[in-house]
């Protein structure tokens, strides 16, 4: 009776393993009938990440109610794998935490990103299943469910723009020279000390030194003669025409004295009458006793009369005036127009090679730009920053020029030399660029934002900023309507294809870069014609784009084809 019922326990012991093993065998036999859906169908890099999302479907009568199974997806590649998270599934007879599948059916939804590698870009996601149904444990074949992975994003060009500040040179400056002949009150004629006066005998001086010179050019010349505002007005309108006559037989003799002609429209004379605009800027200038007051009287009333009526009801400060304001008014100003003729290209370039001192600071910043090798407009800056070593414009185009040169850290040493003269927006902007050559993201992120008027440039490096950090209608928004081959990623990472070519087609010298993304565009079209014919035109001129491109998934339904071989081989 005993080894009957041992008999008997074996039997159902043996029973429960067989239809143990045989459940999970069954699930594993029975694994292409699991669904899994991806998304990205094809896998992408964004933000220096690939994120994956993917939700199984298990079919009635498949998943055994006391399982456990363990789903781990994996990127596979030449270079390894990389595994991410696993995700655990259980029957619904498990008496256990993990997300329940029933027996009637069920599906699980999940989503894990890892970082991204260059070799992960031809690659398989698959999925790796272990199963155990009480003390036996089954692996799964592994089983592909994506291809991978589209790094598009990744052909972000590191080319932040620094902010160059120009010169102020001009090569026709306008210049005024003016002197007063002051009269006293109520008279006009001219006294000797007013034309032997400091005044005088400069403004003479600066008339001759104008008909000698010959890179200065007179315009015009000229009398503007004045009353001072107190006393009746007939009064001063005429004494004011006066002083006009008196200063112009003044002028007159200067201009006949250095054989200048008084041709029509050269020599103007005219007579203002009293001088209120005169009166408001040398009393606002003042510090007279209800200075305030006398200047709300100015802006409450316009009639001359009332106004000199409402002055003079404040004897006291009245008195100040006609001591400090009204004798500066009774005046005739004799002015000469000149035209400031500056160096030509030539003269510069010459004055430059054999006596540089001899340069204001804004002619050598000028004739840096008369050189399109970037070695010579860096001399010639390093020369502006040894003469006019307070300028920070010299130092930040030293900044620039090593930018081209591609010396970054002379670069940032010569933009921290001008942040120590100015730290201003242009600055902030270039230490920003510095900083995004150098990998430094972030720091350049803090740099741009703390531009207080962000120009175009600004936008531009934020907009990389923003495609590295995967906010592409971000970046969108900051390049606007760039012609750059930034912009134009930012479109294709939104799907915005035509509007991508159309900013590539607006470049005016396409570079290797331009070309790859239209090939891509025509890829993406299937329009093999524009993909292959771009792709040649961008490995023409870039010949390492010839391996990136065999192994871009961008061309993965040409990687067979005979064309693409034979351009990217």
């Amino acid at each position: 009776m005993k080894k009957t019922r041992l008999n008997l326990a074996l039997f159902v012991l043996a029973l429960v393993v067989l239809s143990s093993c045989g459940g999970l065998n069954r699930m594993r036999n029975d694994a292409p009938s699991v669904r899994y859906n991806v998304t990205p169908e094809v896998l992408e890099a964004h933000a220096g990440e690939v994120e994956v999302t993917i939700r199984g479907t298990y079919p009635a009568r498949y998943f055994h109610r006391r399982a456990i199974v363990e789903v781990t997806p994996v990127i596979t590649h030449t270079g390894g794998e990389t595994p991410l998270k696993s995700i655990t599934l259980q029957g619904e007879n498990v008496r256990d935490n993990h997300q329940v599948i029933n027996f009637d059916g069920g599906s699980f939804t999940y989503t894990d990103k890892v970082p991204f590698t260059d070799d992960m870009r031809i690659s398989d996601l698959v999925v790796r299943v272990n199963a155990q149904l009480r003390n036996n444990e089954v692996t799964f074949d592994p089983l592909k469910i994506a291809d991978g992975v589209i790094a598009t994003s990744t052909l972000v060009v590191n080319d932040p723009k620094p902010v160059k500040v120009g010169d102020n040179f001009k090569r026709i400056v306008p210049e005024t020279k003016e002197s007063a002949i002051f009269y006293v009150i109520n008279r006009a004629d001219v006294r000797q000390s007013e034309l032997r006066s400091e005044r005088m005998k400069e403004f003479r001086e600066y008339l001759e030194r104008a008909v000698e010179d010959e890179r200065i050019e007179m315009k015009s010349v000229g009398i503007n003669a004045y009353a001072s505002p107190d006393g009746p007005i007939d009064f001063n309108e005429n004494l004011s025409r006066q002083r006009m006559e008196t200063s112009d037989r003044v002028l007159t003799s200067e201009l006949r004295r250095v054989d200048v002609e008084k041709k029509e429209n050269f020599y103007n004379t005219r007579s203002l009458g009293e001088d209120w605009e005169g009166f408001k800027a040398l009393l606002e200038e003042s510090d007279i006793r209800d200075r305030e007051l006398i200047l709300r009287v100015l802006s409450m009333y316009s009639d001359p009369i009332v106004r000199e009526r409402e002055i003079r009801n404040m004897a006291a400060v009245f008195e100040e005036l006609a001591d400090q304001i009204l004798p500066r008014l009774r005046r005739s100003v004799m002015e000469i127009n000149v035209d400031l003729i500056g160096y030509t290209d030539d003269e510069l370039r010459q004055i430059y090679g054999s006596d540089p001192a001899r340069l204001n600071l804004e002619e050598i910043l000028y004739t840096a730009t008369l050189y399109d090798d970037p070695n010579k407009k860096l001399e010639i800056y390093t020369r502006a920053a040894q003469q006019f070593p307070k300028c920070f414009r010299a130092f930040n185009s030293i900044g620039v020029v090593q930018v081209e040169l591609g010396n970054i850290t002379a670069a940032r040493q010569a933009f921290q030399s001008a942040q120590r003269l100015a730290d201003n927006d242009v600055i902030k902007n270039n230490l920003g660029a510095i900083a995004l050559m150098e990998g430094n993201t972030e720091q350049a992120e803090e740099y741009f934002a703390s531009v207080a008027s962000p120009s175009a440039e600004t936008n531009y490096n934020l907009g990389i900023v923003a495609i590295k950090k995967g906010d592409y209608p971000k970046a969108s928004g900051h390049m606007g309507n760039m012609a750059e081959v930034n912009n134009a990623l930012v479109k294709m990472l939104q799907n915005n294809n035509d509007q991508a070519l159309r900013i590539l087609n607006n470049i005016d010298e396409p570079d290797a870069m331009a070309y790859y993304l239209m090939a891509i565009i025509g890829a993406r079209k299937q329009d093999s014609s524009m993909a292959f014919d771009n792709l040649r035109r961008a490995v023409g001129r870039d010949a390492s784009l010839k391996e990136y491109a065999r192994t871009d998934m961008e061309f993965g339904r040409y990687f067979q084809d005979a064309t693409f071989t034979s351009i990217v081989n």
